[in-house]
């Protein structure tokens, strides 16, 4: 190699090396002993037990310029534990870990460490440990230092002659005794650490030449290579081998005399393999479990805190490798120390995302963690997870564990049990908190060594267990005189096979290759769209990196849209987090430079996969293993056994060098630090290897030989017009089927158990929602909209026909303005006679500066704008400017409601307004999804292929949209999808913000239709609720912009009851989606008002969908007239029978239990079970108005809150006098006493429930109180336990004639036993139900 390079080269430019520096650390005999700090309080134990500071002792070569040497940082991890000391007693074997360090710039160096001990023959270093060692006794003998030594753990109970005589070793533990040292009579020993640091983290290949140049010390004189020809030979004369191609070099042997040994490393070839991981998987699952493993995958997705423990450096070294590299192709972005020093502890406090290893050794308990509601903790030794607070689950978890499961045992790896019943534990302060172990291996002790040069045995197999089963079958037969000649044979065949190191290490890549594959497969069936999805940049490179933070690069919204509803909780989040964001900068970035390899990668087996499925976006919600494996595995082994390229061996390079040593010597700096002097001038790959070409042939494969000999299929002109229109036919009778057959399903879909009933068949609707199944219906629009195309424009071939449409219509117009940003520039010109689209009127209204006539031409002009959302963002395809229809638009009022357009370019319009959307295939999506639930899909594609001459411009004539009548039967078949109604579009846009138009409904008599109070609406949806919105003073319909609130459910209405005539009787609201056009009906019927009524000023109303069968005019009629049903209904006198009541009752009951009992309960909200028309409010409402004595009493109207409130008090004076029985009681009869702790429980908790209504709801009158306790009653399942006690009650009697309910037993049991299964249910209630009450179970 060139002795010296020109110039500082970065990571990337660096030669190829296996190996950049060989280093080794321990113990400064010049310096002395001196503490480390950072191991907390050494003074506590023996000087034995304290750790010291270590330093590099050497470093070959000097330094790379490639690779600046950090010393503090080296020595840190090296020695992890600092330095320690030993005596001859305790268990020194050599341990291996490995390590990395990462750069400012992201870079990482990878480092392999072989600890040991040897003996410290320094005089001076002896009589410093036995002076420490002396005060620490004398410390513990006077009494200053109360606290006894702490055993390391694996000591067992050893008495010593170490110890001076005076000094009582019973006060202690017996395993203390390991813990001291005598100059006298022990062998002082220290640690030392031999290292590499390489680029790239050939774990096999360092760790055995770590630990065979260990053994390989000559300890006696012998033959056999010097230490510094091995360590020149790595260093120089082994390179990284290229991509696709493996190496073959030469290390040390485990005995000096033999000849050295040969190993192979490799490289894989991207995109058609993964990148390299040396690390073995196969321990990762055996210590954790698969669903462990998982739940810990699935932390760091989602850029989750991640701390890891053990006793093992090497474990934790091993899991953070293998676990980040299963993220592939995504990468962690974020703190990563596997190896966590103890001077970096305070790292643990950061509020932000990390990947850390903290030894078992360290004070957990008093480490200080930022968030640990958001922190996973794993205890790697104990096999137990810490999870944080709401980790979603990963899409197809089960079937993904499963297939790991097959794997596993496939390759015979063991693993723990399932463990289904896994328990997710949190932080309650305390790091070490109570956590499910997992069912594992045995704990191994190692051996104890009493001498420092016994290596021999350090790596002898332990000998294997007898097979008692075996023995006692060989002793039977025996018994019975059969020949026990083959027995031999057979005990051999019950054994595995005994690998060698080499061949155990090809059977971990494998394993590797096959698991990493799965785990890549996953993220290939979840984004095998995601191309579609991402926002290519118009700018250039500068300025995109500029504007970075501010712009948007996917479109996420559209993305989740068509997502299952089970894996959004995690994609939602995934889809925010930084290695997500990452990758998809990397993707934009590919359009200046070089595609990452990561993506390559990525993008190749999505490719892979659409040649089997084809191009659909929509990919299948059922669970697809991995195919892959045997394809890349093939190639991995091709690579293992056809070794390209080897190394020169080592030669000695030391002409004189010393026959023997008693230790790991320093090596010889000047012989490492001269480079090889044969080396050509080409730069940075100046290796001295020799090149195999093994082939079965003799020769090498030129570029043409090596391509697949299968023959390209294509096109040519030699093909007659007959078959390139026959095979044109096949593909657009197969579309149509497609057609057929997805809408088909879509509607036995949506029918459910009555599609099964006419005879369609249930099997094969499992597992399919609606979601995917629209999602792919919008794949089949765009499959349609793409065949024929003549020049295809933009992502979206839809969405460029419809807005080209849209173009043309507004041009056409001559009523409406015309955007130059759209116009070619001939009609620009023609058009010049109009300021930017504007007519010259309001241009010389803007000119004259006549601010009137300004807003006079924009309220007759621009007052359609509450059609749309105003807070809009400049979209790919609109210009700056938003177009304004010119209809004209009257203010509404209640005696009528204008019906919104259903123009194809009023919903494009309303499409192009929604701001979370990014990309042309997103808004073609949303249009879709919105024309579907709108049941107007079919008609906008009529009108947009009525253009017959937009058709012929932009397609061919073999398209399937210029064929008449596969045409006609294909808008037929979206037809018939106006049968069912979809929410498609309301469900999957939760943070688009849309204009609610409210109308309110009141009475007609005028004293009644309008208030001097301030009034307000607060309105509740499935997917969130609005704050108050003010009502604007004498109006009664107002528009008002909110995020989504899904399909609506309650509405609740209120004022401040000030002015002169505050009181308000209001009939019906209607609330009106001006996007979706989906209309919602609130009936009232009720007075709002003190001194009216029940005394209400709020009232809760639960809504129904307008069906669209029903007009405008059928609406506001039906509006403009009383309620048949109020809500809450007023006291009026009941003509029903108890019969009928009994009837009407058991139907409220039995929709809750059908609505809970739902795998999927889609179909109405629990709060109209509850609250609504025939709902468990108003039936149990008329059930206790049964029998009620008399509802008016001195002129004024009784309620049956008012009961309810003299019950609570008849309650509170039985729970005064029960507290006298309870104590007597006490002593006498436990079961009378469980049966009075019942009943005062539910007394009790009828009371406070009675007080926090009175309490929170001011409000509220006396039926809004008494449906409120209804429905909390239900919650905290009290309705039928309070029955009984206020059947007993002395109001009951009161108020109450003998047929009631409540006073006779017949229909008493039947209310108890009606109402008993709600106590089944977990009842979760809307926020605007419990007017903030909470739970009191």
């Amino acid at each position: 190699m060139n002795g010296s390079l020109d110039m500082i080269r970065g990571p990337e430019q660096h030669p190829s090396r296996f190996a950049d520096y060989f280093v080794i650390c321990g113990l400064d005999q010049d310096s002395g002993l001196e503490p480390d700090r950072f191991f907390g309080d050494s003074l506590q134990s023996t000087p034995l037990d304290r750790a010291y500071k270590g330093t590099v002792l050497g470093h070959y070569p000097d330094s790379v310029p490639w690779n600046h040497f950090d010393k503090h940082a080296v020595c840190m991890l090296c020695l992890p534990s600092g330095l320690r000391f030993r005596t001859q007693k305790h268990s020194i074997e050599p341990s291996f870990h490995s390590f990395v360090l990462t750069k400012e710039d992201g870079h990482r160096t990878y480092g392999f460490s072989l600890l040991f001990y040897e003996e410290c023959r320094n005089k001076k270093i002896c009589h410093a440990m036995q002076t420490l060692q002396s005060m620490h006794i004398t410390e513990l003998s006077s009494g200053q230092n109360g606290t006894p030594p702490i055993p390391r753990r694996g000591q067992d109970g050893h008495n010593t002659r170490s110890l001076p005589r005076h000094f009582k070793l019973s006060a202690h533990s017996p395993g203390a005794a390991l813990g001291y040292y005598d100059y006298t009579k022990d062998k002082l020993l220290v640690t030392k650490s031999i290292s590499l640091l390489c680029q790239q983290p050939y774990l096999h290949a360092a760790r055995t030449f770590l630990t065979n140049l260990y053994k390989c010390v000559p300890r006696h004189p012998g033959p056999g290579l010097s230490l510094e020809s091995y360590v020149y030979n790595l260093l120089y004369n082994v390179p990284i081998p290229l991509p696709g191609k493996s190496l073959k070099f030469f290390v040390p042997n485990d005995e000096p005399a033999k000849v050295p040994l040969e190993l192979v490393i490799h490289q894989p070839t991207l995109p058609e393999e993964l990148p390299m991981l040396d690390y073995p998987l196969k321990d990762v699952f055996s210590w954790l479990g698969v669903d462990c493993v998982i739940q810990l995958f699935t932390c760091l997705l989602l850029e989750n805190q991640v701390l890891l423990r053990s006793a093992d450096f090497q474990k934790l070294m091993v899991v953070s490798e293998c676990i980040t590299a299963l993220l592939f192709p995504f990468s962690w972005q974020h703190v990563y120390v596997p190896i966590l020093p103890a001077s970096l502890h305070h790292f643990l406090d950061a509020p932000v995302p990390f990947v850390m290893g903290l030894h078992a050794q360290s004070e957990g308990g008093n480490l200080k963690i930022a968030s640990e509601a958001n922190l996973c903790y794993v205890d790697i030794d104990k096999q137990s997870i810490q999870l944080p607070e709401e980790l979603p689950v990963f899409p197809h978890r089960l079937q993904f564990i499963t297939e790991i499961r097959d794997l596993l045992n496939k390759f015979k790896v063991p693993h723990p049990d399932k463990t289904d019943n896994m328990a997710i534990n949190y932080f309650n302060g305390d790091i070490m908190t109570s956590s499910l172990t997992l069912p594992g291996s045995g704990f191994h002790h190692p051996r104890r060594k009493h001498s420092l040069h016994d290596v021999l045995d350090w790596d002898r197999p332990d000998p294997e267990p007898h097979s008692e089963t075996l023995q006692r079958i060989v002793d039977i037969v025996k018994r019975t005189g059969v020949n026990l000649g083959d027995i031999d044979s057979v005990d051999k065949t019950t054994k595995e096979k005994i690998l060698t190191a080499q061949e155990e290490y090809h059977d971990t890549l494998i394993f590797n290759n096959a698991l990493r594959e799965i785990f890549l497969n996953r993220f290939v069936q979840i984004f095998s769209s995601y191309e579609h999805f991402v926002i290519q940049p118009s700018q250039d490179k500068e300025e995109w990196l500029c504007n970075r933070d501010s712009m948007h690069v996917f479109d996420k919204a559209t993305f989740l849209s068509d997502q299952p509803a089970q894996h959004l909780p995690f994609l939602s989040r995934f889809l925010e987090s930084q290695m997500f964001a990452s990758l998809v900068d990397n993707k934009v970035l590919a359009a200046w430079s070089e595609l990452d390899p990561n993506i390559r990668v990525f993008d190749q087996r999505i490719s892979q996969l659409k040649q089997k499925v084809g191009e659909g976006i929509v990919r299948s919600p059922c669970y697809e293993a991995c195919q892959a494996i045997t394809a890349t595995q093939k190639l991995l082994e091709q690579r293992l056994n056809n070794v390209e390229l080897e190394a020169v061996p080592p030669t000695e390079i030391l002409p004189h060098r010393a026959a023997y040593f008693r230790s790991f010597p320093l090596l010889d700096g000047v012989a490492l630090n001269k480079e090889p002097t044969q080396s050509s001038r080409r730069g940075q790959k100046q290796w001295k290897y020799k090149m195999k070409m093994i082939e079965a042939s003799g020769k090498l494969q030129t570029p043409q030989e090596s391509q697949s000999p299968r023959p390209q299929t294509k096109f040519s002109t030699d093909m007659s017009p007959a078959l390139i229109a026959q095979a044109n036919w096949t593909f657009v009778e197969k579309l149509l089927k497609d057609c057929k057959s997805k809408t088909k399903r879509m509607l036995v879909e949506k029918m459910g158990s009555e599609a099964v009933a006419l005879g369609h068949g249930g099997e094969f609707l499992s597992d399919v929602e609606e979601n995917t199944l629209v999602a792919s219906l919008c794949d089949l629009l765009e499959r349609v909209w793409s065949h024929g195309l003549q020049n295809k424009q933009g992502k979206s071939a839809l969405w460029s026909h419809l807005t080209t449409y849209q173009e043309l219509d507004e041009c056409n117009d001559a009523t409406k303005s015309i955007d130059p940003n759209f116009l070619t520039p001939d009609i620009v010109e023609k058009s010049s006679n109009k300021f930017f689209g504007f007519p010259d009127l309001l241009v010389s209204s803007i000119k004259s500066s006549n601010i009137f006539e300004i807003a006079s031409y924009l309220k007759e002009n621009f007052n359609d704008l509450s059609n749309l959302a105003l807070e809009t963002e400049v979209s790919p395809t609109r210009g700056r400017e938003r177009h304004k229809s010119s209809g004209e638009r009257k203010s509404v009022g209640p005696e009528h409601l204008r019906p919104l357009p259903d123009s194809l370019i009023f919903d494009i319009r309303n499409v192009q307004a929604m701001t979370d959307i990014k990309t042309h295939i997103g808004y073609a999506r949303a249009w879709v999804r919105l024309a579907l639930e709108k049941k107007l899909l079919s008609r906008h594609l009529k009108t947009l292929l009525s253009d017959t001459a937009l058709v012929r411009s932009q397609y061919k004539r073999s398209a399937f949209l210029r064929c008449e009548e596969e045409k006609e039967q294909f808008l037929y078949h979206l037809l018939t999808l106006n049968a069912v109604d979809y929410f498609c579009f309301t469900n999957n846009y939760p943070t688009t913000k849309l204009p609610y138009r409210v109308v309110i409904f009141p009475s007609r008599k005028a004293s009644a239709a309008t208030t001097t109070a301030n009034s307000w609406v607060a309105i509740s949806g499935t997917l969130c609720e609005t704050n108050p919105v003010s009502i604007p003073k004498g109006a009664l319909e107002f528009v008002f912009h909110h995020r989504n609130l899904g399909v609506l459910s309650t509405l609740r209405i209120g004022h401040d009851n000030t002015g002169l005539s505050p009181k308000w009787m209001v009939e019906h609201i209607v609330v009106r989606n001006e996007v979706t056009g989906h209309t919602f009906k609130f009936p009232c019927g009720r007075w709002l008002g003190k001194g009216i009524d029940d005394g209400s000023t709020e009232r809760l109303l639960v809504g129904a969908l307008v069906p669209k069968s029903i007009d405008n005019e059928e609406l506001v009629e039906s509006c403009s007239t009383p309620p048949r049903c109020r809500s809450p209904s007023i006291p009026r006198r009941i003509t029903l029978t108890h019969i009928e009541l009994q009837h009407m009752l058991g139907e409220a009951v039995n929709a809750i239990v059908k609505f809970h009992y739902r795998r999927e309960p889609q179909d109405g909200s629990l709060t109209a079970l509850l609250c609504g028309e025939s709902g468990l409010v108003p039936s149990l409402e008329q059930t206790f108005l049964f029998g009620f004595k008399s509802q008016r009493l001195f002129g004024k109207n009784l309620y049956v809150w008012d009961y309810f409130v003299r019950v609570k008090e008849n309650f509170e004076i039985s729970l005064l006098e029960e507290m006298d029985e309870y104590s007597q009681r006490l002593s006498r009869d436990r079961r009378a006493l469980t049966e009075n702790n019942q009943r005062f429980n539910i007394l009790r908790s009828y009371c406070h429930l009675i007080d926090q209504i009175n309490t929170c709801s001011q409000a509220l009158g006396k039926d809004g109180k008494f449906q409120l306790f209804i429905c909390l009653g239900a919650r905290e399942h009290l309705l039928h336990r309070m029955l009984s006690p206020m059947s007993e009650a002395r109001s009951t009697v009161d108020m109450y004639e003998e047929i009631s309910f409540l006073r006779s037993p017949q229909l008493l049991t039947f209310l108890i036993q009606i109402l008993e299964p709600l106590d089944e249910f977990h009842i979760v209630l809307e926020k605007s139900l419990t007017q903030g009450i909470s739970s009191i179970c």
